[in-house]
């Protein structure tokens, strides 16, 4: 395990931070926040193209787990068979409208690139049987790409997932998909 570094400057603020208050008592109790930014570890934000949306990975719940804000109404968002306790879930990643969460799950001995769909509840797991080590999963802003480093090749390469042309598209304005050009 590598050593933790932190730059001299920082180490001597968080020193200087404990011994002040180290010695105050608070006369009455802290009022925890109900929002975010509150006393639980919140990391990893990522923003809906459209700029409505922040996902997040949060150990509010009792475990590591993927949160949604609705920034617009100021309020987290349920996300139904989303998180489970026996995975950690990190690195999340939303298309234009948040409809789609890419984020990287590890359950067994290898993580994985796994796909929420907010509209149908439904968890896709995109690399199931992948060889080689993933991270890093983006999805593009309508959702039909998704973008990752693989380690397939003894380096860190990164590849692209074509969800197909069949994929409902996750579009700003919510406007019909044409159908897909065949050729003959």
């Amino acid at each position: 395990m590598a050593p933790l570094l932190w730059p001299v400057g920082r180490v001597w603020g968080v020193l200087a931070a404990i011994t002040v208050l180290g010695g105050c008592t608070p006369s009455q109790p802290i009022a925890l926040p109900t929002g975010l930014n509150s006393r639980y570890n919140d990391e990893q934000p990522a923003l809906s193209g459209n700029g409505r949306f922040m996902a997040l990975v949060s150990n509010r719940n009792g475990s590591r787990s993927l949160l949604m804000f609705d920034l617009q109404r100021r309020q987290f968002i349920d996300l139904p068979h989303l998180n489970r306790r026996d995975a950690i879930a990190e690195q999340p990643s939303l298309s234009y409208t948040g409809r789609y969460l890419v984020y990287l799950a590890s359950d067994y001995a290898r993580p994985e690139v796994e796909l929420y769909d907010r509209a149908t509840g439904q968890v896709q797991i995109l690399t199931q049987g992948y060889r080689g080590w993933v991270r890093s999963p983006h999805i593009s802003p309508d959702g039909r790409f998704v973008v990752f480093e693989s380690g397939r090749r003894g380096q860190w390469d990164v590849e692209i997932f074509d969800r197909g042309p069949g994929v409902e598209l996750d579009l700003p304005d919510g406007r019909p998909v044409p159908p897909p050009i065949v050729a003959n």
